[in-house]
């Protein structure tokens, strides 16, 4: 059985509905979608997981309508503001990089989906320069708010995951945004349905 997680069902909802797939809505943001797929893994034993929805692309690093397989998702502004090692007792250390699971994504490698990373965070962005600082600092392809929690809620429970997205707009100004909801849906659904048929199989 294989549980995917998005935020919201539209998100999903041109996602072709297969034997052998639980598809579960886990809420808006980093803490809901860790709670989610967390919970879930606690109750059900998964052969996989796949965080699936929508994402902003960083503008030249994707286009709205494209969908993306994602690889790796850092979680934005942990730790010391503006970056650098933050001294915790014990030697205790921030995770703020998952990574998805590199056989699933072998298995996924011939389906022609673009390759990319993404960064997590707690709010949208919405001016260019929260834009050009996140692209910047963490050189991720997409943004998201829940990416990084699926990996790491997974990778915990020790259960092979990766991520898929559809974009739905640029990252940045509002005003420039491009917003295209359907256009993001429909990517990821395409692509979760070519996913899904990969492992399923």
């Amino acid at each position: 059985m294989i549980l995917v997680i998005c935020a919201l069902m539209p998100e999903l909802k041109y996602v072709t509905r297969r034997d052998g797939v639980e598809i579960a809505a886990g809420g808006v943001g980093p803490v809901e979608a860790a709670i989610a797929t967390a919970s879930a893994l606690a109750r059900r034993n998964y052969d996989a997981v796949v965080n699936a929805g929508i994402a902003g692309a960083f503008r030249e690093r994707a286009r709205i309508g494209e969908a993306l397989l994602v690889t790796g998702e850092s979680l934005a502004d942990l730790g010391l503001e503006g970056g650098g090692e933050l001294a915790l007792p014990g030697g205790a250390t921030l995770v703020e990089r998952a990574a998805a699971d590199p056989e699933l994504v072998l298995r996924c490698s011939t389906l022609g989906l673009r390759q990319g990373t993404g960064v997590t965070v707690a709010s949208v962005t919405t001016t260019d320069a929260t834009a050009a600082r996140l692209s910047q600092r963490y050189g991720a392809d997409l943004e998201s708010m829940e990416g990084f929690s699926v990996l790491r809620a997974a990778a915990v429970a020790r259960v092979p995951a990766l991520e898929v997205r559809g974009v739905s707009n640029y990252v940045g100004s509002r005003a420039r945004a491009e917003w295209d909801f359907v256009a993001g849906a429909r990517a990821a659904a395409a692509a979760l349905d070519a996913v899904l048929e990969r492992l399923v199989a």
